[in-house]
C-alpha cells in the first residue's frame, strides 16, 4: 500500500501536523497551486494556517489556489456556499491574491462550460501540486460519490441521500441541502503531485478502515483510487484510526 498513515492523538494534533505540512511544501515552493477542501475536518488547519500566517510563518503572496467543489444554486454570498466558507475561515485573513483564487461558480449561466473552464484554467498550470481532501462516511472525496462509473474531468453531480444528510448539520433546514454540486473530478485529483487526506472523529472510523484495508480500486469507494497514487499521506486521529488493524 502506497499511502503513508500517520495517526495522532486528536483533531487538535491533526489540525496542526496538517497545517505544517502545507506550510513545508509552500516553502519548497513559493508558487505552490495547492487544492483545497472544506467542511468539518479541514477547518481546524486553516485556523492553523491563519496563525502561522501571522506569525510570519508562511507566505501566500505567489500561491494559486482550486478548490474540489461548490454547490449548484449557492451565490458565493450564500452563508452555506463553499466560497463563503473558504473566504470566512482563510482566505479574507491571509495575503493571497484574489486572482489566484479559483472556486467553482455554482449560479453560473452555463454550468457544464463552468466545469469546462475550471478543468482549462488548472491545465494551465500542469497541475496541481498538493491536494487536500477530506472523505466522506460513504467514501467519496471531493463530491466523486460511489456508483457504477467515475468520471474523470469536473463536472455537475447528484449528491447522496448519505452525503446530503450528513452535510445538514450545517444547513437550518435539511431540505435546503442543494442536491447537486460541481466538483472535481478523479482524474484531476488524482493528477496532482501530492495528496494529503485527513480524517477526524469515530463517524470516520469504519470508512478509514475499509480504505486502508482495501486491496483493489472500486468506484464504490472513490477513496480507493487513492491507493494507485504515488504520494498520498493520510493524517487521521485516534478516533478516526481505532478500527484500523493493529490500532487500539
Amino acid at each position: 500500500m502506497g499511502v503513508k498513515v500517520i495517526v495522532v492523538k486528536d483533531y487538535a494534533e491533526l489540525s496542526k501536523k496538517a497545517a505544517l505540512f502545507v506550510v513545508e511544501e509552500i516553502t519548497k515552493k513559493p508558487d505552490l497551486v495547492l487544492g483545497l477542501a472544506t467542511g468539518n475536518t479541514p477547518l481546524g488547519m486553516y485556523q492553523e494556517l491563519v496563525r502561522l500566517f501571522q506569525k510570519g510563518k508562511v507566505d501566500f503572496s505567489k500561491v494559486v489556489t482550486f478548490n474540489l467543489d461548490e454547490y449548484v444554486g449557492l451565490s458565493p454570498e450564500d452563508k452555506n456556499s463553499y466560497h463563503y466558507y473558504m473566504f470566512e475561515n482563510f482566505f479574507k485573513h491571509i495575503n493571497i491574491p484574489p486572482e489566484n483564487i479559483h472556486i467553482p461558480n455554482g449560479i453560473a449561466d452555463d454550468i457544464e462550460e463552468e466545469c469546462r473552464s475550471y478543468d482549462e484554467e488548472i491545465l494551465k498550470y500542469e497541475r496541481i501540486d498538493l491536494q487536500i481532501l477530506g472523505i466522506g462516511i460513504n467514501g467519496h472525496i471531493g463530491f466523486n460519490e460511489p456508483g457504477d462509473e467515475l468520471i474523470t474531468s469536473t463536472h455537475v453531480t447528484e449528491l447522496s441521500e448519505e452525503t446530503r444528510k450528513a452535510n445538514s448539520k450545517f444547513f437550518e433546514n435539511p431540505d435546503e441541502v442543494p442536491r447537486f454540486a460541481i466538483t472535481m473530478g478523479l482524474g484531476t485529483i488524482m493528477k496532482a503531485r501530492k495528496i494529503l487526506l485527513l480524517a477526524s472523529g469515530r463517524e470516520k472510523a469504519k470508512i478509514i478502515a475499509e480504505f486502508l484495508g482495501e486491496e483493489s480500486v472500486s468506484t464504490k469507494v472513490p477513496a480507493s483510487f487513492l491507493l494507485i497514487h504515488p504520494d498520498v499521506t493520510c493524517i487521521i486521529d485516534e478516533e478516526a484510526a481505532q478500527l484500523i488493524k493493529g490500532q487500539g
